[in-house]
């Protein structure tokens, strides 16, 4: 998934983001409030990261045009006064971290509030498919398409992360839960049935010692 990181101070975005980039998310920094208004009428994005104190305009002007985008914000700011988290929820934010924070409670974070996010959307449609949450059921160009409970679970793994390199560990524990065996075939069996299924042979790419991306192009 994409992260916009809007971050005045370059040092601070840079840790951010090459924290997140290891965590598998794709990331791009912007120091500008009105630089990052720009970007946002340009490009879209999963999730965005905004400081409040920007140059140009400041965080709390800015989430109130990202409110009518439906991307998901995560304040992160050294204002820590009550009023201030009050005021930044009060505009739409789905969390809101004060500085100084560590990198792992903000990795915890940016994966908890995109979860909770996208499993809210009903329905996700990517190049001429279409899954529907709600219902459990997948179509292609319009025609449905049976899959097994497991099948529709790993499709809908791969639309959620899509052109990230994902770890077969990380597919087997969001589709099947537990410990992964390496020597299991599971994860490949599965992936190669909802490739024939599906015609996603030019979609999912196997990505040599980690597993598989789903893989889109997106504007």
């Amino acid at each position: 998934m994409k992260i916009l990181i809007i971050e005045d101070e370059e040092m601070i975005a840079d840790i951010i983001s090459r924290g997140l980039t290891r965590a598998g998310y794709q990331c791009e920094c912007v120091y500008d409030g009105t630089d990052a208004a720009g970007l946002l009428e340009e490009k879209r994005y999963d999730l965005i990261l905004l400081d409040i104190m920007l140059p140009g305009v400041v965080g709390y002007e800015l989430m109130e045009y990202i409110k009518n985008l439906g991307i998901p914000v995560i304040f992160i700011t050294a204002k820590a006064r009550l009023e201030d988290k009050i005021k930044g929820f009060k505009l739409g934010a789905d969390d809101y971290i004060t500085k100084p924070f560590e990198l792992a409670e903000l990795t915890a974070r940016v994966e908890a509030v995109l979860k909770r996010y996208y499993k809210t959307q009903s329905r996700i449609s990517v190049a001429g498919m279409e899954i529907d949450t709600l219902s459990r059921t997948v179509k292609k160009n319009g025609r449905l398409v049976e899959l097994t409970a497991k099948e529709y679970d790993l499709f809908l793994v791969f639309l959620r992360n899509r052109n990230i390199a994902l770890y077969r560990e990380r597919i087997y524990e969001e589709v099947w839960g537990g410990e992964y065996d390496p020597d299991s075939r599971t994860v490949d069996i599965h992936v190669q049935r909802l490739k024939r299924k599906m015609g996603l042979e030019d979609y999912i790419i196997s990505v040599r010692g980690i597993g598989y991306r789903f893989e889109v192009s997106e504007t």
